[in-house]
């Protein structure tokens, strides 16, 4: 589960998962909800593995989102179904998504970087929990 919520003249994304996997899925979907408003026309039509390294999992959950952002600002692609195995060395993830289409995909706000401000990733009584802020 995630949602989202304002933040002075950013937005922040609040995530909740049983399991770490879940969680970095779901903030995968959740920085997709913030640039286009309707994520359910999003197909998971191409294919895209993606392997990151990192020791510390806060910055992991950083490095993932930039790359995400990373990969639609330079190829219009929206990645939005996720198959994430995360280890002790960093993850690997095969993501699905399509290349943007104006005529069926409404840009909601341009996300410009994730940041590190208040970036809070910690354990809790049902699985993990996440906090981002992105700059818009």
């Amino acid at each position: 589960m995630y949602e989202i919520f304002e933040h002075t003249a950013d937005l922040g994304l609040r995530v909740e998962a049983p399991n770490l996997e879940g969680l970095f899925a779901e903030a995968g979907r959740g920085l997709a909800s913030m640039m286009v408003a309707n994520l359910d026309q999003v197909q998971p039509l191409q294919v895209r593995e993606l392997t990151l390294p990192g020791l510390e999992r806060d910055y992991l959950l950083f490095d993932w989102l930039t790359e995400l952002l990373y990969i639609f600002d330079t190829e219009r692609l929206l990645l939005v179904d996720f198959d994430l195995q995360i280890h002790e060395s960093g993850l690997h993830a095969v993501c699905r998504g399509e290349t943007l289409d104006p005529a069926r995909h409404w840009l909601d706000h341009e996300v410009k970087a994730i940041t590190y401000h208040h970036l809070k990733l910690e354990p809790t009584s049902t699985g993990w929990q996440a906090e981002v802020i992105v700059d818009i």
